[in-house]
């Protein structure tokens, strides 16, 4: 730029040279390329070595549809007869890469969401809890961006049904269409590239009101939000080091993750609307479909009825259901080698217990199934609780547990007066206190003594302690009585008595 504007100023080359400090042969070479229009910083391509050989790489280019490997290339072109280097090749093969992709490049349309009209979702790899891995169910709204995350243990059919329609519950109705991935739960097969639709899918999405579609393969516009939403969810959610978060130990504490996850990410500005995906729900909530009262209940297995045992029978196998489901109709199927148990109410499908496969004779029993006032979950045969039956008994066993672990201990051994024995226990409590007695009685229980005055002994002893400090064996003292004491006996007094 500097010879040009010396050239304008002088309009010699010599002078304009002077100027530039150049030859004017130089100056006449950049004046020359500009009057014929040419960027000065253009330089003439020379003839290359391997120049004759660039319409045999371009055919190879175009056969391979751009995948054929440079050093490949090369190793042809020697055996051609080409002398230059592998370098020359590498660029001459990029070259012709690029030019092959200009023409034969894949064009995408952004996708512009409608409120009310898309739900994506698809499944991610979840923690591992209790030795077991999980999976996590990530649905999101495209036009609000508002997430919804689910930890599952596996991803049948319905399971995902269960996942949708507490995604739906969730939004608070359902948009027109539903896109996820081509799975074997939605997409039967492919006839043509054309998928065929899980019929139960189908029957579902129609008692929801909504379509059921699958992405086309590779296509980053339909498949971005929920992936997206799948790798965020997995890096905030699964222990690694880089996030440093602690493992799971029951699945009820990855739920709540889930759940707290759901209500940051919802909470934030979005980095693409700028706009908070929970504000924006409540404008979409108003394109959605009322759901139905009743969530889909299809390919949730058998139903039965759960009995007074809290037990279902299936295949003449008992298994436990959670005690507080006495009574309902439950749902179950088998997930492999395992029974799941679903119970629907108005939150939707709940997943209430599963079982590994019994065998008949064998039930499958879990002591968490039932209430824990029975030593390990569950009653043995013959054991008692013991319930007040007149205001007497009432009154003893408001004195503490340790009342009714003496009756109880007391009863099984077979003790006299009990009734008299309780009605003392009743006046004592007046009188030292309903604390002190039941501990008493609590020992009393554990010692086994059950005679006339031993629950005032240990009062006793529990209100004044020992006498002095309590004598303990060692290595110079022992605790057996020694003959120490009998040195002096028959010896003559001072008086002269025995």
């Amino acid at each position: 730029m500097e010879i040009l504007e010396a050239f304008d100023l002088t309009g010699g080359l010599r002078a304009a040279a002077a100027l530039a400090g150049c030859d004017h042969k130089t100056v006449a070479h950049y004046v020359a390329l500009r009057d014929a229009g040419l960027s000065p910083e253009e330089r003439p391509r020379r003839a290359m070595a391997i120049d004759p050989f660039l319409d045999k790489i371009e055919e190879w280019v175009d056969h391979s549809q751009g995948l054929i490997r440079a050093d490949v290339a090369h190793d042809k072109l020697v055996a051609m007869g080409f002398g230059g280097s592998e370098r020359t090749t590498r660029r001459a093969v990029a070259a012709a890469k690029k030019s092959w992709r200009s023409g034969h490049r894949r064009v995408f349309r952004p996708w512009v969401a409608e409120p009310g009209l898309w739900l994506q979702f698809d499944w991610g790899q979840g923690p591992t809890v209790a030795g077991r891995p999980t999976l996590l169910f990530c649905a999101w709204l495209a036009w609000s961006r508002f997430r919804v995350v689910l930890p599952t243990w596996d991803r049948t059919l319905p399971t995902l049904l269960g996942c949708l329609d507490a995604t739906l519950r969730v939004i608070g109705g359902a948009p027109t269409y539903a896109l996820t991935d081509n799975e074997k739960t939605v997409t039967v097969e492919h006839v043509a590239r054309v998928p065929i639709r899980h019929p139960d899918v189908v029957a579902a999405g129609r008692h929801y009101g909504m379509t059921i579609r699958t992405c086309v393969p590779a296509d980053p516009q339909s498949k971005g939000g929920a992936e997206a939403t799948v790798r965020i969810a997995k890096a905030d959610l699964v222990p690694t080091e880089a996030n440093l978060l602690d493992a799971y130990a029951p699945f009820a504490e990855l739920a709540q993750a889930c759940r707290d996850f759901c209500e940051q990410v919802n909470a934030r500005p979005h980095r693409v609307t700028g706009q908070v995906p929970a504000e924006l729900l409540v404008e979409e909530r108003a394109r959605l479909h009322v759901l139905p009262a009743q969530p889909v209940a299809i390919a949730f297995g058998l139903t039965r009825r759960v009995g007074w045992d809290s037990t279902i029978s299936v295949e003449g196998v008992r298994y436990s259901v959670p005690h507080h489901h006495i009574d309902e109709r439950v749902w179950v199927r088998w997930c492999g080698e395992e029974l799941v148990v679903t119970v629907i109410d108005e939150a939707g499908p709940v997943e209430i217990a599963r079982h590994g496969r019994g065998q008949r004779g064998r039930p499958q029993i879990r002591d968490e199934h039932y209430p824990s006032d029975h030593p390990g979950g569950r009653a043995l045969p013959g054991d008692r609780t013991p319930r007040a039956a007149n205001p007497a008994e009432a009154a003893f066993l408001a004195i503490g547990d340790g009342a009714a672990a003496w009756l109880t201990e007391a009863a099984a051994s077979g003790a006299a007066r009990v009734r008299s024995k309780m009605a003392e226990a009743v006046a004592f409590a007046k009188l030292h206190g309903s604390v002190a007695v039941d501990q008493a009685l609590g020992t009393a229980a554990l010692a086994g003594r059950f005679a006339d005055a031993d629950l005032a002994a240990i009062l006793t002893h529990q209100q004044h302690g020992p006498n002095g400090p309590p004598t303990r064996a060692t290595e110079t003292h022992s605790l057996q009585p020694g003959t120490a004491g009998w040195s002096g006996f028959g010896a003559t007094n001072p008086g002269g008595e025995k």
